[in-house]
């Protein structure tokens, strides 16, 4: 009976030490991906991607001592003080920081009476008895040390308290001894529905290394069965002694548990909150020297010359976000040179009107920074300042314009040629919405003909800055 049980509990073993080594962790490419965020370097959870030791094996010796029977050890007048010898073993599996599997495999003997059987009987009335038992158990490990201890990431992590319960089948001899000899009063073989118990207990691990733990525990162990003390059947003399319908005991060991796999570190020893608090301390306490502008700012306005339009912007002149100069009233002279910022005027005259009796006359003309999102059609409100400037300055003039549209590169060219003419015609209509005679202006559609930047054919060989100007609308004085 106590050979199968042994050869139960290792044919359980050796598959999962087999597995118990693991690799470091490894991402297959297939992360991110349309399903996900695309904002983290997220894996699959896999025997590969595990960053610690899950498994670990766990053996020990103690004392076991009756507590509630019949028969007992701890004085309650049935008894003397007679402690037995216990071992186990078990394979133990982190499932996460705080919880645990573990299966174990326990072999001892109870003694309990008014004498040690290997003893003679000291009278006629005294009764001792033995009981050599085997169980195998599932048990439950909470790691109490990592759910309820405080953050603290100056002190080592070196002791934790763990609790266990769980139920098993239990086979077991009880053999009792009187003045007359000794007789085998009860035997319970393994995996009977009668055979099951439970036990549940405590201990307190010290971490000595990344691979052993040294560990003591008390267990407390409910048979379930009047008869596990040697009493005999439930009728007899000695079983009518108490009404405890369970004969109990506590188990004291000291084992030690070997920690398996590759890794650093085992997941029981692993606190998830104080690996957090650690990588803040280090991103407070780390320098880092970040390079804005790779290319430098040439013209020093403020924008690096990764993504600066103008290169050569003048000294002191204002400037959008893309580093162009500012042009507020479009005529040609920015605002640094420009005396009439609101007001559209001739370089000639330093950006003012020129003062004439009648309307201001332009032969050639150029008014540019109307720009469009890919695809659209849509005028931007940032456009709209620019068209309000042109109603005046068209409404100021004799001549005639033309609103040409363009696109960039992406698309057909029969795509591309439409969406410029819907360009041009939104733009048209809004100025003479907004009180342009309608027979000075047309609309042009030139599709991706008329590029700003011709070296962005085709759009991957430009940045985006460069694509987006090629969406753009101008006018063109007829």
């Amino acid at each position: 009976m106590k050979l199968s049980l042994a050869i139960v509990a290792l044919a359980l073993a050796i598959p999962t030490a087999s597995y118990a080594q693991d690799s470091t962790a490894v991402s297959n490419g297939a992360y991110p991906n349309t399903f996900s965020s695309g904002s983290a370097n997220v894996s699959p959870f896999t025997n590969q991607s595990k960053r610690f030791n899950d498994w670990s094996i766990s053996a020990g010796v103690g004392v076991p001592l009756m507590q509630s029977a019949d028969l007992t050890s701890i004085k309650n007048g049935n008894g003397k003080n007679l402690f037995g010898y216990s071992a186990y073993v078990s394979i133990d599996k982190a499932i996460t920081h705080a919880f645990g599997i573990n299966l174990q495999y326990d072999r001892g003997e109870t003694r309990q009476g008014w004498f040690n059987t290997k003893d003679a009987a000291p009278d006629g009335s005294a009764v001792g008895a033995r009981t050599q038992y085997d169980a195998i158990s599932l048990l439950g490990d909470v790691n109490f040390s990592n759910l309820l201890r405080r953050v603290d990431n100056h002190s080592p992590y070196r002791w934790a308290l763990h609790g266990y319960a769980g139920v098993g089948t239990l086979a077991y001899r009880a053999y009792q001894k009187t003045s007359s000899g000794q007789m085998l009063m009860t035997e319970v073989k393994p995996f009977k529905l009668g055979s099951m118990f439970m036990q549940a207990g405590a201990g307190l691990k010290f971490k000595v290394n990344r691979r052993i733990d040294i560990e003591g525990r008390l267990m407390y162990v409910v048979t379930g069965d009047d008869e596990f003390d040697g009493g005999g059947d439930a009728y007899s003399a000695v079983n009518k002694r108490s009404e405890q319908v369970s004969d109990n005991f506590f188990n004291a060991t000291l084992g030690l548990s070997f920690k398996l796999g590759k890794h650093e570190s085992h997941l029981m020893w692993h606190d998830p909150l104080q690996e957090i608090y650690y990588k803040l301390d280090v991103l407070a306490n780390k320098n880092q020297d970040i390079e804005v502008c790779k290319k430098g700012d040439a013209d020093n306005d403020g924008v690096c010359d990764d993504w600066d339009r103008q290169l050569d912007t003048p000294a002191g002149a204002r400037v959008d976000g893309a580093g162009v100069a500012l042009d507020t009233d479009l005529d040609g002279v920015i605002d640094l040179y420009d005396k009439c910022v609101t007001v559209p005027g001739p370089v000639e005259n330093n950006g003012c009107p020129v003062a004439t009796t009648g309307p201001v006359v332009e032969t050639e003309t150029k008014l540019e920074g109307i720009e469009f999102d890919l695809n659209s059609d849509r005028i931007l409100p940032s456009n709209t300042p620019i068209l309000n400037n042109a109603v005046n300055y068209i409404n100021s003039s004799n001549g005639s314009y033309s609103v040409i549209g363009a696109t960039d590169t992406r698309g057909t060219d029969a795509y591309n040629q439409k969406l410029s003419e819907r360009r041009a015609n939104n733009v048209k209509n809004y100025l003479i919405k907004n009180g342009v005679q309608s027979g000075k202006i047309n609309a042009i559609g030139k599709g991706e003909k008329d590029l700003k930047y011709p070296e962005c054919e085709p759009a991957t060989k430009c940045p985006e800055w460069k694509n987006r100007a090629n969406r753009r609308v101008y006018f063109e004085a007829k």
